[in-house]
């Protein structure tokens, strides 16, 4: 299998600032450091050197992303205003999203690449793709920043694929900690575009992301939501995929699949609460890859998004490239059997309850026609 893999250095300059966590400092808030820091993605791309699968992979080159590609998802007037920031030395995208001069050029070679990754598929470059990217991009909505994104990439890598490459019908699999927000609205009232975030109920954005948001108008029935109940882990996410998101992509039958990949479902994330680990993430990555081989002749690109815990990151994102490129390097993950040894790692019934519920909606899918 060739796997191939974007990462430019300028990701990791991209500056949210003296955040403390989430929260901008000042008062009785002491500079610290922004939950996103550089460190949750140079430590991914400093394992797969170290353990010696880099070498193996195929480098995927970034060049970013017009305006126009931009305006593919977000209004012309706010990628205008991003653009400004950036020159006068950054500010606050909208909510929750800080950025530092020369912010908007990284947020457009992140969404570049992103583009380059789902090209390099395409042109059969590659077989699958992994876009290791910062700033993350599936909270940014059509004109506002939110939640450390900028501009939404896995969006405008969907629009790219019909502009560009005719693609007729696109899955979405938003496995982050957090709901999708941007993305779903993007995407609400299009029927070929299936769009699934399997998320921590109602943890970021508030109020988003439920059971009920099943798509608009011609996209009914084409936006599913999981919303897991905090504590969630492997087995809950299992279910979900196989119960789910498995039949959902059956039934949609989508000539490519994006997956937004937050690796903030770890059990030692400072901001979610739930209990996967690396194993979860392998998991994942080998049932959605089976979903695009049955499918989609394998058109998959899976694009980076949160994850916060620096020391356990680069673990779930080895297991997930050793997954796509069929590599084992013999590393194995210090943290899980830390993390295995925790209380509540079963199904347990309220966590089975919400998956019983989504399950319904899989037969509100739109299917081709």
């Amino acid at each position: 299998m060739n796997t191939g893999l974007v990462w430019h250095e300028k990701y990791a300059w991209h500056n949210t600032g003296t955040y403390a966590g989430v929260l901008p400092s000042g008062g009785l808030i002491e500079p610290y450091t922004h939950a996103d820091s550089p460190d949750s993605k140079r430590r991914i791309y400093a394992l797969l050197e170290t353990s010696g699968v880099l070498d193996k992979l195929t480098k995927i080159n970034a060049c970013p992303a017009t305006a126009e590609q931009l305006n593919y998802v977000h209004e012309l007037p706010y990628i205008d205003k991003i653009r400004s920031m950036s020159d006068q030395g950054g500010g606050d995208a909208g909510e929750l999203t800080p950025f530092g001069q020369g912010g908007y050029e990284i947020a457009c070679l992140a969404a570049g690449g992103a583009i380059q990754a789902a090209d390099a598929v395409l042109d059969g470059k590659v077989n699958n793709a992994y876009a290791l990217i910062r700033p993350c991009g599936h909270h940014a909505e059509k004109n506002r920043g939110r939640g450390f994104g900028l501009f939404n990439n896995v969006a405008i890598t969907a629009h790219h694929l019909r502009k560009k490459h005719n693609v007729p019908r696109i899955a979405i699999v938003d496995w982050d900690a957090h709901h999708g927000n941007g993305t779903q609205q993007t995407f609400y009232k299009d029927p070929n575009t299936l769009t699934i975030s399997i998320h921590q109920n109602n943890c970021y954005p508030p109020n988003s992301g439920f059971l009920s948001d099943n798509g608009e108008e011609a996209g009914q029935g084409a936006n599913i939501n999981i919303p897991m109940p905090p504590g969630s882990g492997h087995c809950a996410y299992m279910e979900a995929m196989d119960r789910i998101i498995a039949p959902a992509i059956a039934r949609f039958k989508p000539d490519f699949i994006l997956v937004a990949s937050g690796l903030d479902i770890g059990a030692m994330d400072p901001l979610a609460r739930l209990l996967c680990d690396s194993e979860t993430c392998r998991e994942l990555t080998r049932k959605i890859m089976n979903s695009a081989e049955k499918f989609c002749g394998g058109n998959l690109v899976l694009i980076h998004e949160g994850g916060y815990h620096a020391p356990t990151v680069p673990f779930m994102g080895l297991a997930i490239i050793e997954q796509l490129s069929g590599i084992t390097t013999g590393v194995e993950d210090p943290f899980l059997p830390i993390i295995k040894g925790q209380g509540g790692m079963e199904l347990l019934p309220h966590q089975e309850a919400i998956i019983k519920q989504a399950a319904t909606l899989v037969g509100n899918i739109p299917v081709k026609k």
